[in-house]
């Protein structure tokens, strides 16, 4: 990290990117909002900082959900981008440039890398043994396997790595595996795949590791992998796959890691292009720019590892520092969507002040990789007495009286110069804890700061002294160092809240916020007229918020149950009569027709022939049985069940299941020799 403050430096910045297939939610937004803080101060302080990134749009997922929208793999991570981009706005997220890792760019500088590290030696092709989907048809990659992780024994853990331990391996050492695409078995085949020969780099890496690249948590756990013996990393996926083929390897493409990082390059470089920019300044060995990614402690391995011995194999430099952060939980949970505190960001904005969240994340950041508790009740507090009672305070304590005594113009000079050169010093400080990303330390010593101009303006009380004839100079004067020292806490708290600062700045009439301009005493300077640059957290709004966000999942849980049956909880239901029994109209059916939910996980949509007359039911069997598995098959439904309206349209029925404790969902099937139409008796 430089210690020279004045010197200007240059500075590219990054967030991992977020996947094109899903929305962008709260726990997402604490890693942008960190980040773009960051990078805003940096610039306030007059550096050349650079912040880009892009949506990583490749790999089977964004595939199979193209496929089943029934659009183009391309046309879905162009929706999914316009989306992201719409809601990094809301949260006053502005990256320099947002790409796509499906571009030209990121084409070549794939496989320039690549190249680069098969001509050296560091890339290994062997027969590998695969999990294939017999009923889907393709190889399945990582992610959408499923099993026991063969290090910690820990159940349900995807294909590649393991959420509880940290662990990477490859699909064929996972315990019982199963496709998370249909929930069948999958069969091992063999496939020649391509593999980075990381053990290539162990001692480079070593040497990284302890450089001071990464926080101490994350060396001491990346030393314990180290140490443990590295892997060949198998960096190839079997077609059919989105994404980039590999040269000279028809029919095998990159793995969505390996040019997922090498997005950073070719959004930079896209930048580049378009604004005349340097790029070999910036990424050959002895650049003496800095390179930072900030990224969630769940992809250090990727990022701390694999990443930075790429980029030494194929000669570029290494990242000048990982910044992990911790996930975010809501009132002391992990994000429930039951509960409603599994907040999209578009939800979020339709009812709160993004600037709200932006601040409370900045309270509460440090540098380190401990997760972040977003309590709903505390939220409101700190936004009300920290922004709205504190800062925004000042000015409407003081405006008033500037305009009615000044005509709208601060007194001609400053009658407390140590008392307003206190506040300007305190700068310093706050810069070094906002460097080092210690925004909950910045912002209490903001707020020490509020507290101050709050104590100054109540001791003087120039309410009180505007009723005494004669004492006009004196309110004016008063109400003028306020009006000063609101400006010199704006100025601090632009990188966290820039609307509320640009607003502010309008309001002071100064043509900037930047950190220099605190120096600038406003004295004979006209302000404008005061408007309410933030009003109070509603609480309210909160309660309607996570009410909103619950409505999704008590469909799919409606139907779910519907599904399940009185036996879901109880080894045996409550008895009913015969006559009860007798009420329910069950009939074979052929399902002629299956689909995907667009909108919905766990929902199948099922056209049903009861032999001459179509139902349409959904069923939340989606999680283990893909939908042209089972176009043509009979099974049992009820048939006069009333019809329910639900948002993805009208189900008019039940087919019956079987359920275990394990979450398995079984379909009713008739002997052979039923037909459509029969009535189960």
């Amino acid at each position: 990290m430089p210690t020279t403050a004045n010197a200007k430096r240059k500075i590219l910045v990054t967030s991992a990117l977020p996947y094109a297939n899903g929305s962008i939610h709260l726990g997402h937004l604490l890693e942008y909002i960190q980040t773009d803080i960051w990078v805003r101060f940096q610039k306030s302080r007059g550096h050349e900082c650079h912040y880009v990134c892009a949506d990583d749009a490749h790999g089977t997922a964004i595939m199979l959900r193209a496929e089943q929208e029934g659009i183009t793999s391309e046309q879905l991570i162009s929706n999914v981008s316009a989306e992201h981009q719409a809601d990094f706005a809301r949260f006053g997220v502005a990256f320099d440039n947002y790409h796509s890792t499906h571009s030209e760019e990121n084409r070549q500088h794939s496989e320039r890398i690549y190249k680069a590290l098969r001509d050296a030696g560091h890339i290994s092709t062997r027969d590998i043994e695969q999990m294939y989907d017999p009923i889907k048809g393709l190889f399945l990659a990582d992610r959408f396997i499923k099993g026991t992780c063969p290090k910690c024994h820990s159940d349900d853990q995807y294909g590649d790595n393991c959420e509880a331990c940290g662990a990477t391996y490859t699909p064929a050492e996972l315990i019982d595996p199963v496709s998370a695409i249909s929930g069948a078995t999958p069969e091992v085949r063999t496939s020649t795949h391509y593999f980075f020969k990381l053990p290539d780099f162990a001692d480079f890496m070593q040497g990284w590791i302890n450089g001071g690249h990464v926080q101490p948590q994350i060396r001491n756990k990346l030393l314990e992998w180290f140490e443990s013996g590295f892997n060949e990393w198998d960096i190839s996926r079997d077609a059919p796959y989105f994404g980039f083929e590999i040269p000279d390897a028809p029919g095998k493409y990159f793995y969505v890691w390996l040019d997922a990082p090498i997005g950073y390059l070719a959004s930079f470089q896209n930048l580049c292009e378009r604004e005349g920019i340097d790029f070999d300044s910036y990424w050959r060995r002895d650049s003496e720019a800095e390179v930072y990614h900030f990224i969630g402690k769940d992809i250090v391995y990727f990022h701390a590892l694999f990443w930075p011995a790429m980029l030494e194999g194929a000669g570029l430099r290494t990242p000048t520092g990982v910044n992990c952060h911790g996930f975010v939980t809501v009132n002391g949970a992990k994000m429930s969507k039951s509960r409603g505190t599994f907040i999209k960001a578009q939800t979020y904005a339709e009812y709160l002040n993004p600037e709200y969240l932006r601040y409370y994340f900045a309270a509460k950041l440090t540098a380190g990789v401990d997760d972040l508790d977003l309590n709903l009740e505390d939220f409101a507090s700190r936004v009300n007495s920290d922004l709205v009672g504190k800062v925004v305070n000042i000015a409407s304590r003081c405006a008033g009286f500037v305009k009615k005594l000044g005509d709208g113009q601060l007194a001609a000079r400053c009658v407390e110069p140590e008392l307003v050169a206190h506040f300007v010093d305190a700068g310093e400080a706050i810069a070094a804890d906002y460097e080092a990303r210690e925004f909950g330390r910045a912002m209490r010593k903001i707020m020490e700061l509020a507290d101050e101009a709050n104590a100054y303006i109540a001791d003087k009380a120039p309410w009180v002294l505007a009723k005494e004839e004669g004492r006009e100079q004196e309110v004016l004067d008063i109400c003028s160092v306020g009006i000063n020292l609101f400006h010199v806490l704006m100025v601090y708290l632009q990188p966290v809240v820039p609307t509320m600062a640009e607003q502010a700045r309008v309001f002071l009439q100064v043509d900037s916020l930047d950190w220099g301009s605190r120096h600038h005493v406003l004295e004979d300077h006209a302000i404008a007229k005061f408007k309410p640059l933030m009003t109070r957290v509603d609480t309210d709004k909160i309660a309607q918020m996570t009410e909103a966000s619950k409505e999704v999942l008590a469909e799919e849980q409606k139907l779910k149950e519907q599904a399940k049956g009185p036996l879901a909880d109880d080894p045996i239901a409550d008895e009913i009569s015969f006559d009860d029994f007798a009420k329910l109209d069950m009939r074979i059916v052929r399902i002629a027709k299956a689909e995907y939910v667009e909108g919905a996980k766990k929902l199948l949509k099922l056209t049903l022939d009861l032999g001459g007359e179509t139902r349409t039911v959904f069923s939340g069997i989606r999680a283990v049985y893909a939908p042209e598995a089972l176009e043509g098959r009979l099974t049992v439904m009820v048939a006069n069940l009333a019809p329910r309206k639900m948002r993805f349209g009208v189900s008019e029925g039940m087919v019956l299941a079987a359920g275990d404790q394990e979450g398995g969902i079984y379909l009713l099937s008739p002997d052979s020799g039923a037909e459509p139409g029969q009535r189960v008796t």
